[in-house]
């Protein structure tokens, strides 16, 4: 009975990884023609129960379709057992002929689900490293039945809309979890429970080590795990089933929403930024909808109902004219001439850059990491006086204020704020944009251009300045 539910679980993985591969060129529909998950694929191995089962599925599949098999160990270091659990895995690995790598992380000391969240952050990068180190494009987690209904149901006990609700896809791409744009990551037992595994991994006789922390209670998912899901298996038996079924629905609901904010957005945005009067004509749930898209689209962490519900008051109740900034966690939004802008907060550092000092010695372009961005210094048949731009002591700084700039020889000189209004600039990102000065005298504002008041235009060549963001 047993090898019979051994072999039943091999079929199951071969067909959850055939569907899985499928949709790879849907996920990623520049690599169908290169083939390279069928050629090489890693496994996420704890060496707990479930990524031992994983990594020995694996393991059959990878040796009977000639696929290169890597498996990848994170060492938390939180254990008193995680030296020995590094072994483990090491040394089975070695047996298989499994080529293994591992990477060592700290994850800061914080109480019950805040440890859980930060190691779960810095294992998925340490796996993403490892993947992007040794060109894996495909990478297999444990991730069953049992775990899509914990997951489905925590989201629930967290309020989480329809999102949260969705679970656990059996392949998806997560740049900003795992860093890496290019891996997929795909979970082939996603429809097998933890009761199939453990026959499996006993009829195999496959060797695992037991995590003390999966017993601990303090944290959400084992306090369910332990106390809540045994109570449901009583009353409602076979549960974990039907929640992954709820989250099969809720998952093509929310493709149905993002699909109605792509929409949305075709007709809301411009460019970078979201227009105020067609965003304004959606109702509600519309408008929360495309702003969780934007959010998403960016990689920025999805704001809250009620912060939403803030924003949009802010943003719909200001004056045409005004300036609203409305302060989240990533990012800033600013309202500026009937537009939305997402600036991101990591900008902040840039306003404060201190005067730095440079010489030009003919280089095609200088980087200048304190103000995010690169000076160029391109040849042009109009501008700067070379030789003379060679002898001089330049200087780039944050813009001051009262600077005047003569954008032509035949326009008049104005001051670099009535530019930055001609231009359409808004206003937070002016703080961001620097100014080259020479002997005192203004060259060059980013965004705005060459300064002619003054500038020499001699010599046998020209230089014109240009500046772009990094």
């Amino acid at each position: 009975m047993e090898n019979r539910q051994s072999a039943s679980l091999v079929d199951v993985f071969e067909r959850a990884l055939e569907v899985i591969l499928a949709r790879v060129s849907v996920l990623a529909p520049g690599r169908q023609g290169e083939n390279r998950p069928l050629r090489t694929i890693g496994v996420a191995c704890s060496g707990g129960l479930d990524s031992s089962a994983l990594l020995h599925l694996a393991y059959r599949h990878a040796a009977d379709h000639g696929i290169a098999l890597y498996a990848f160990h994170v060492h938390h270091g939180i254990s008193p057992n995680a030296d020995s659990w590094l072994v483990h895995c090491e040394r089975e690995c070695v047996r298989l002929g499994i080529r293994f790598d591992v990477r060592r992380i700290s994850v800061a000391t914080r109480k019950r689900d805040g440890v859980e969240q930060a190691a779960r952050i810095s294992r998925y990068a340490a796996l993403g490293e490892m993947c992007r180190l040794h060109q894996v494009p495909l990478l297999l987690t444990a991730h069953h039945l049992d775990d899509q209904a914990e997951t489905v149901l925590l989201q629930m006990l967290r309020g989480s809309g329809i999102a949260g609700l969705s679970g656990m896809e059996n392949a998806n791409i997560a740049p900003e979890l795992l860093g890496n744009p290019d891996l997929i990551m795909a979970r082939p037992l996603l429809d097998v429970s933890r009761i199939e595994l453990e026959r499996f991994v006993a009829a195999r006789k496959i060797a695992y080590v037991e995590d003390e922390s999966n017993t601990d209670p303090r944290y959400a998912r084992n306090a369910l795990r332990h106390n809540v899901l045994p109570s449901l298996d009583e009353y409602f038996p076979g549960f974990q089933q039907r929640l992954a079924r709820s989250a099969q629905h809720a998952q093509a609901a929310q493709r149905l929403l993002e699909e109605v904010a792509a929409q949305d957005m075709l007709v809301c945005s411009d460019g970078d930024c979201v227009l105020v009067k067609p965003l304004k004509q959606l109702s509600t749930d519309r408008i929360d909808n495309v702003l969780r898209y934007w959010f998403a689209s960016r990689g920025m962490r999805m704001p809250t109902a009620a912060w939403l519900s803030e924003m949009r008051e802010q943003i719909f109740g200001a004056r045409d004219d005004a300036r609203v900034c409305v302060t989240h966690s990533d990012c800033e939004v600013h309202r500026y001439r009937g537009r939305i802008f997402l600036v991101p907060r990591s900008d902040d550092v840039r306003l404060h850059a201190s005067p730095q000092m440079f010489r030009w010695q003919g280089e095609t372009h200088l980087h200048f990491p304190a103000y995010g961005g690169t000076l160029f210094f391109d040849a042009a048949q109009e501008g700067v006086d070379g030789d003379w731009l060679l002898t001089q002591d330049l200087m780039i700084r944050p813009r001051s204020g009262g600077e005047k700039l003569k954008l032509a020889p035949n326009r008049p000189t104005r001051s670099l704020k009535h530019h930055y209004q001609a231009l359409d600039i808004p206003v937070w990102e002016r703080t961001r944009l620097p100014v080259i000065m020479a002997a005192e005298q203004l060259l060059f504002a980013a965004g705005i251009g060459m300064n002619w008041r003054g500038l020499p235009c001699g010599g046998s060549r020209h230089v014109w300045l240009r500046w772009e963001r990094d």
